[in-house]
């Protein structure tokens, strides 16, 4: 699978939100705010999840071959296997 700017992008998202974590913390910032701040950034990574997984099965099922074994269910299961090992 080849990974688009999109999603590179969320994740240089998510690489300054950890920086800014990290700096808060070196100043000593409140705990709440920290905390928040942490949340956004697993929230912002469970957005990411999502949208790779979604990009896969898509592209996994239109390019779903005769010769391929594994059905549509197949393919969609596995996905969904995915973003449950990603909780």
């Amino acid at each position: 699978m080849e990974y688009d700017d999109k999603v590179k992008n969320r994740l240089k998202r998510i690489e300054g939100q950890v920086k800014g974590i990290l700096k808060m913390m070196d100043e000593g910032k409140d705990c709440k705010d920290v905390i928040t701040q942490l949340s956004a950034s697993r929230s912002a990574i469970d957005r990411t999840i999502g949208v790779i997984v979604s990009s896969n099965l898509i592209e996994c099922i239109q390019q779903m071959e005769d010769s391929d074994s594994r059905t549509q269910e197949d393919i969609v299961r596995e996905a969904v296997d995915l973003l449950v090992k990603s909780r």
